[in-house]
């Protein structure tokens, strides 16, 4: 039995396999109707979430299953022990998804369960986005073979992005990362990523001409909230998140900043508009960033019928 808690124990053959067999869920919707019937999915949310929930629950749908979503404020893993509760819920389901705070939370349902396990977001990684992510290249590209800039916070779906990038061994990822969150990701993980050659971390101290220089090189430009969303509107982190928009407006992707570049801008939504993207360049790449999220869902019909299967 194989969980996703983010790519370490998936191989390169493994992601493509996943990648192609969405692309055909996507092309051939009838052909895979029936292919989980009678299989129950359980979503966990203790983080807020839109695409996570709508795609899991409507993928799950379409391959024939059903599915049964809790708040994690609603459930007893509030209350304390939490591995008979994690295996109390694997005797009435085949597959979890949980969207967790914690990596270590993910962990240890990771090191518990009897199911298959999905991490749909922590605070280190998030590789279901970037399965989507992934898919919208080969789309729009036809490889993987991409130069890829992002812009902006090491944080969960950074990392997944190095964990990918320096997986699959095609593309180059180029990180701007001024602001780093606090993940658990391990000290060598950055440098190990960079020996591969298809990560190359940038000089947060260069100016923006020197960053421009690169995005004029790029086929994809990247970005991401730089406030959790969960703290966005949350009047405690108030001050905090002041000091970061100060920090990060520099980096907004906007029409200066893209005037000469050729490439597709991406986000993984939701986005705070006006501060990590202008509405300027929204506007002109709203359907590439809807496409993306859109591939969330075809994405992870994939993730949960090659883990159902390799039960």
């Amino acid at each position: 039995m194989k969980n996703m808690l983010n790519f370490k124990n998936f191989t390169a053959d493994e992601l493509t396999d996943i990648l192609n067999l969405a692309l055909d869920m996507k092309k051939n919707p009838d052909k895979y109707k029936d292919a989980l019937k009678g299989k129950k999915l359980y979503t966990l949310f203790e983080k807020t979430s839109t695409r996570t929930f709508l795609s899991f629950t409507t993928g799950i749908t379409e391959l024939g299953g059903t599915y049964y979503n809790q708040l994690w404020k609603d459930s007893n893993f509030v209350l304390g022990e939490p591995v008979s509760e994690i295996r109390y819920v694997c005797r009435n389901v085949d597959i979890i998804m949980a969207r967790l705070i914690k990596n270590e939370t993910v962990e240890l349902f990771g090191r518990n369960v009897t199911v298959p396990f999905i991490n749909g977001c922590d605070n280190s990684y998030h590789p279901c986005q970037i399965l989507a992510d992934a898919l919208t290249i080969l789309e729009k590209f036809g490889t993987l073979d991409v130069n890829f800039m992002f812009i902006g916070a090491k944080n969960n779906v950074f990392n997944s992005l190095v964990e990918f990038f320096s997986k699959m061994k095609k593309g180059t990822l180029y990180g701007l990362t001024p602001l780093v969150n606090n993940t658990v990701c391990g000290e060598d993980f950055y440098e190990e990523a960079k020996k591969t050659g298809h990560y190359i971390e940038l000089d947060p101290a260069m100016t923006m001409e020197e960053a421009k220089g690169y995005a004029d090189k790029m086929d994809i430009l990247y970005t991401d909230t730089w406030v959790d969303m969960e703290f966005f509107n949350n009047p405690e982190y108030k001050e905090q998140k002041e000091e970061t928009l100060a920090k990060m407006m520099p980096y907004q992707l906007n029409e200066a900043f893209t005037a000469d570049s050729k490439a597709i801008v991406l986000h993984d939504m939701p986005m705070h508009v006006g501060f990590e993207i202008s509405q300027g360049v929204v506007d002109k790449n709203l359907e590439h960033i809807l496409d993306q999220a859109e591939n969330r869902r075809h994405a992870e019909k994939a993730v949960m019928y090659t883990l159902l299967k390799s039960v």
